[in-house]
């Protein structure tokens, strides 16, 4: 099989002669090529979304709304095939699949109110006979680039609220899991979306490169690795486009003594392994507050070993593992060195997911780990592994857990499991973290509130998605106007007076 672009309304295949391999994860076999773009091929697909902006910024906002609706009910219809198509490439669970769909429908749901989203501001008499009133108006030529960990439900936190503030877009998906793009890209033609403005550019840096560079692409939208995001922000910003960039994470989930240690567990091995570890969003480290954490790691430990690993998909039959493989070789390989060297840094590995029955297999499986008694200067601590490896630390007090979380460079998202609410207040309260959790361990906005980190999680100033999302895609504009009596009207040369 191979996976071409979508340019104008239709696959449109490659002249470049670069192709890249689409492994499945859960046999280790590849399973189609895609193509890889030239710089001439992403001109064309943003030539394509130019020529399309005029007629679909002059669209009502009702037909924006309408088209969105029928895209909605087209996602619903369709969520197990898009489901599948991402297990077989990313190697995550059906079910799991199917949860990010279900988020990414959510956002559509968000932007189909655009109607309301995009009202104005009106201020009658500002001055004798004047009235000023702010529009938000589109940007134009916009586009996302979007990683392998979620193929289907971060380009849906993007094009939706482009797409509904008046924006063209040009999708440029990981390579590794090119497909979901695709798919969406049929469903938007069979919405009636109109020809043109929605894209997609698959391929590598060079495709990366130009939509940087290119004068008609007025905005990057980007999830990813922090050195990706800050280069991504820095190239764009450097050639005058508005760029959101979401970078890599760390996040804690701080453990106090009083909190129910069942739920705490559970919530710890459900956010550390879902989706194999490899969400910005995963739980990554278990702050524990003595003296809860020799009782905390058995409880965690207990559920990890009943966890079911496999493929999400044998034979287009849904198994009911729990867990898939990692999305490459080299990237299990890579998370598997950090329990080489957190050993060799002095940590207690707890459970070794390379011993897992399920590595036997020929893809790219590893088993979950956990890592006790870790400290802030190893490496299994200061990376971000993107793996089923959750690593403990054990601190004396809440004091000495909330200083850990500060001193980190990361600030995507944080939890605190505790029965006291005025301690939860607190920490809501203080904490340096874009995304907070009481007994809550993912915290990922619902769609009408905005996602995104602070420090090194994000680059720009405005997060994604939601409110946030529609401010990011649109301008606004202020326009002041008189109709006055001619007869009053006169030369003034001084500065404009409001009283």
């Amino acid at each position: 099989m191979n996976i071409h672009h979508w340019i104008a309304g239709k696959a449109a295949p490659s002249a470049s002669g670069r192709t890249g391999i689409v492994w499945n994860p859960a046999t280790g076999e590849r399973q189609a090529s895609v193509d890889f773009a030239d710089p001439g091929e992403v001109d064309a697909a943003v030539a394509a979304a130019k020529a399309a902006w005029p007629e679909w910024r002059a669209t009502p906002l009702s037909r924006r709304a309408e088209i969105l609706f029928r895209f909605r009910e087209l996602l619903v219809a369709n969520r197990l095939r898009i489901a599948q198509r991402i297990s077989l490439e990313h190697g995550k669970t059906v079910a799991d699949a199917l949860g990010e769909v279900a988020r990414g429908i959510e956002n559509v749901e968000f932007a189909c109110g655009i109607p309301n989203l995009l009202k104005g501001g009106f201020s009658e008499q500002a001055s004798r006979g004047v009235d000023v009133y702010q529009i938000r108006q589109p940007l134009g030529v916009v586009a996302g680039i979007t990683p392998f960990n979620f193929p289907a439900m971060v380009p849906l936190w993007m094009f939706p609220n482009a797409l509904a503030c008046g924006n063209t877009f040009v999708l440029k998906p990981s390579e590794k899991d090119p497909s979901a793009g695709m798919l969406l890209a049929e469903l938007l033609r069979e919405a009636g979306l109109p020809d043109g403005v929605f894209n997609v550019i698959q391929g590598d840096k060079v495709a990366v490169g130009r939509l940087l560079e290119h004068p008609d692409v007025k905005a990057i939208s980007f999830v990813g690795s922090t050195p990706i995001a800050r280069s991504i922000y820095e190239a764009g910003t450097k050639n005058g486009k508005r760029v959101q960039a979401l970078g890599g994470a760390k996040n804690h989930m701080l453990v106090l003594p009083d909190a129910d240690l069942g739920m705490a567990a559970d919530a710890a091995v459900s956010a550390a392994f879902g989706s194999a570890g490899e969400r910005c969003m995963a739980i990554s480290v278990v702050v524990a507050v003595e003296p809860v954490a020799d009782a905390l790691i058995a409880a965690i430990a207990e559920r990890m070993e009943k966890i079911k690993i496999g493929p999400g998909l044998e034979d287009g039959i849904e198994t009911g593992n729990d867990m898939g493989p990692l999305i490459t070789r080299e990237h299990r390989d890579h998370v598997a060195s950090y329990l080489d060297s957190a050993a060799q840094e002095g940590a207690t590995i707890a459970l070794d997911g390379r011993r897992h029955p399920a590595t036997s297999r020929s893809g790219f499986f590893l088993g979950t780990c956990l890592i006790d008694n870790v400290r802030q200067d190893m490496g299994c601590y200061r990376d971000e592994i993107f793996g089923p490896v959750l690593a403990v630390m054990r601190v004396a007090t809440y004091q000495e857990a909330v200083a850990v979380i500060h001193a980190n460079p990361f600030a995507n998202g944080t939890a605190i499991f505790t029965r006291d609410g005025g301690v939860a207040r607190q920490f809501q309260f203080e904490i340096e973290v874009g995304m907070v959790g009481i007994n809550v361990p993912i915290p990922v906005p619902v769609s009408y509130y905005s996602f995104g980190g602070w420090k090194a999680s994000l680059f720009g100033d405005l997060h994604m998605y939601g409110p946030e999302g529609v401010q990011f895609y649109t301008r606004g504009k202020v326009v002041t106007s008189r109709w006055p009596d001619p007869a009053t009207s006169s030369v003034n040369l001084g500065f404009p007076q409001v009283r």
